[in-house]
């Protein structure tokens, strides 16, 4: 019997899990890192990466999380927290404190970040728009 409990140990290699369009985003693909089985829901890691040139972005949205980092490992990725421009570059690390309101806006084609995620099942709410937003540059 397992104890719902604890954690499971877990070891995600690239080959195990092929990247997914169905997340939360469509422009965006995400491959699966094993954590929220291994964890029983407590945590979600996964990789994100561009699948398409930004149109909209995300809109304005908060997620209703305990915890959430990004960290960029390839490219940039430009977002409003509020009314602040936030550049994010690889190598990079994001703490999106619970509730904060933000809108992902513009993103190099190579984009590709990390997230984690607390609860795993997080979910993510559309928000009244908290300043103006630039617009995306046009990729190559």
């Amino acid at each position: 019997m397992t104890d719902q409990t604890s954690t499971q140990f877990s070891h995600i290699k690239p080959s195990d899990t092929e990247w997914r369009s169905d997340g939360l985003r469509d422009f965006f693909l995400y491959k699966d890192l094993g954590i929220a089985a291994a964890t029983h829901g407590r945590v979600i890691a996964h990789l994100v990466k561009a699948n398409m040139a930004p149109v909209k972005g995300t809109g304005w949205h908060r997620h209703e999380a305990e915890f959430q980092i990004v960290f960029m490992t390839k490219g940039w990725a430009r977002f409003m927290y509020g009314d602040q421009e936030t550049l994010v570059e690889a190598g990079d690390c994001v703490h999106q404190r619970p509730g904060i309101v933000h809108y992902l806006f513009d993103y190099s084609p190579d984009m590709e970040y990390l997230e984690i995620v607390s609860p795993a099942d997080f979910k993510s709410i559309d928000m009244p728009a908290a300043a103006e937003v630039p617009l995306p540059a046009p990729w190559p």
